[in-house]
């Protein structure tokens, strides 16, 4: 089985540390949800974890697969197989959600095999109406410029749409319950439980308990002043929506980033 091991991971932004010796490790087949108040290091980890450029990786070690994720550039990371699903996803006008995911299918396919010459437009087709209908997505809206007047459902739902096209082997999906009323809330979560499986390793990063109703987690993570402090089973989220946060800052101490 696959994993994705976290090891003291110490991070920075703009010169402040903000993760400061972070351990994980995430299972092909487990859903981790971690949680934490504002200022913990969540966001901080996953761009980390991503291979965001403003986010300074100053100790400790990721492996994934057993290779080494921090010698790879973002894009290999992607190839290899991590996915991060962002909070805030930005909108490209011009191009396509169905031309987004044929670009990007075809550069994890050339990673795979430099002769390959491309998915066929056809067979790319018949894959996206697969995929759309297991999401329970109207196909029209492939043919939409990406999350260009989207809602902020709609481009939720096309992140988990490129989730489920890229097929990775870890998911990280980045408070993926922001700004999403209760329906968008339930139709996003019910596409993620649709792509769960053996061959998939989910983190999902969220500040409340509300998502895990839908998307039930395997294991609960506490992350406090850019550590993990607490883990336990899917009770740790209702501890926290019925206590907050105070129990934590109590015994670890107030958040300083």
């Amino acid at each position: 089985m696959s994993e994705l091991v976290i090891k003291n991971l110490h991070a920075t932004v703009a010169e402040t540390e903000i993760l400061k010796g972070l351990d994980l490790t995430v299972r092909q087949g487990e859903v981790h949800a971690i949680m934490g108040p504002n200022g913990s290091g969540k966001s901080t980890l996953a761009y980390s974890l991503a291979g965001h450029p403003a986010y300074e990786v100053t100790d400790g070690e990721v492996t994934m697969m057993g290779e080494d994720l921090l010698e790879l550039g973002a894009d290999e990371r992607s190839q290899m197989g991590l996915f991060l699903a962002f909070q805030y996803p930005v909108a490209i006008p011009g191009v396509t959600l169905a031309n987004f995911l044929r670009t990007a299918l075809n550069a994890r396919r050339k990673a795979d095999n430099p002769e390959d010459k491309g998915v066929p437009i056809p067979e790319f087709r018949r894959l996206l109406k697969e995929k759309m209908d297991l999401l329970k997505m109207d196909h029209a809206f492939a043919g939409r410029y990406l999350n260009d007047g989207f809602s902020g459902g709609e481009k939720k739902r096309a992140e988990i749409l490129q989730m489920a096209t890229l097929e990775p082997k870890f998911a990280i999906l980045d408070e993926t319950d922001s700004g999403l009323d209760i329906d968008a809330l339930r139709t996003v979560s019910e596409g993620v439980n649709a792509l769960r499986g053996p061959e998939l390793g989910v983190v999902v990063i969220t500040h409340y308990q509300r998502i895990l109703e839908y998307i039930k987690p395997d294991f609960v993570h506490i992350m406090f002043e850019g550590r993990i402090v607490e883990s336990g089973g899917p009770e740790m989220a209702l501890q926290l929506e019925a206590e907050g946060y105070d129990w934590v800052r109590e015994k670890y101490g107030k958040v300083t980033a």
